[in-house]
């Protein structure tokens, strides 16, 4: 999954678009690179970040959508509010990634009627903007088989078939984690992840970037964590990066073979 971010408050530079034509030619290299879906969305995670109302949202995306649904793209809408899920499948968006829950029993129900994917993602908090604290335990597991338990049961009562869970902190962890308390808790998640497999559904894992080690080479930094995501038996892998993540699992791939 590439990555295009058509805010300007996005951090990572490489993935921001600022208008149609940027971001339908950086979709056309994500694909040419080997991106199977293209995730887009209009406003940034940061907390400092400026807020980007439905209304705006929707003007930036829809003239994108349609230009990669007459190209044959997957797409996928990074967002939280209804009005944008429903007016971007709409357009032709066919992949819904989650980043909020406060609105989730009517965002259900719009993917349903759009027959629409949908990425689960682990929020603890209204939606991925406004996490204010975080509880993090030893083991995470448990928790995250309660929480996708909940929301899987009320997104198929919704109608919804095509479900991916999304249990990394993802979004919002750098604002409330020191740099080590991020690094131990993601690098616990992608490895043990794989037990979130008797919920049943494919997982996705947003890559992060440890930019506190990584440093100038932070670049590299979701390739690495491509690997561990990929050892805890990640399936969908949401990436900036998408040559240097998929060179490492295709190495993954061959050294696995017998």
């Amino acid at each position: 999954m590439g990555v295009i971010n058509m805010s300007r408050d996005s951090w990572y530079r490489e993935s921001v678009c600022t208008s149609t034509e940027m971001a339908i030619q950086r979709a056309e290299v994500l694909t040419a690179q080997g991106a199977d879906v293209i995730d887009i969305g209009a406003e940034s995670s940061l907390n400092h970040a400026e807020r980007v109302d439905a209304h705006s949202q929707c003007s930036t995306l829809i003239p994108i959508i349609h230009q990669l649904r007459d190209r044959q793209f997957n797409i996928s809408v990074e967002t939280y509010l209804p009005s944008v899920a429903d007016k971007c499948l709409s357009a032709g968006a066919n992949v819904l990634n989650l980043t909020g829950q406060t609105s989730n029993p009517d965002i259900y129900r719009i993917a349903a009627d759009h027959n629409s994917a949908i990425i689960i993602c682990f929020v603890q908090g209204p939606n991925v903007r406004e996490v204010n604290s975080l509880n993090i335990l030893n083991d995470p597991i448990p928790p995250l088989i309660e929480y996708f338990s909940h929301t899987i049961e009320l997104a198929q009562n919704a109608g919804i078939t095509k479900i991916f869970i999304d249990p990394g902190l993802g979004f919002y962890y750098r604002n409330l984690l020191d740099s080590a308390q991020r690094i131990r808790y993601q690098t616990q998640v992608f490895l043990e992840a794989g037990a979130l497999r008797q919920l049943g559904f494919p997982i996705c894992q947003a890559l992060p970037h440890a930019f506190d080690c990584f440093g100038e080479e932070v670049r590299t930094a979701e390739a690495y964590f491509a690997a561990l995501a990929g050892l805890g038996g990640t399936s969908l892998f949401r990436t900036h990066e998408v040559p240097k993540v998929r060179a490492v699992l295709r190495t993954m791939e061959l050294g696995s073979q017998r």
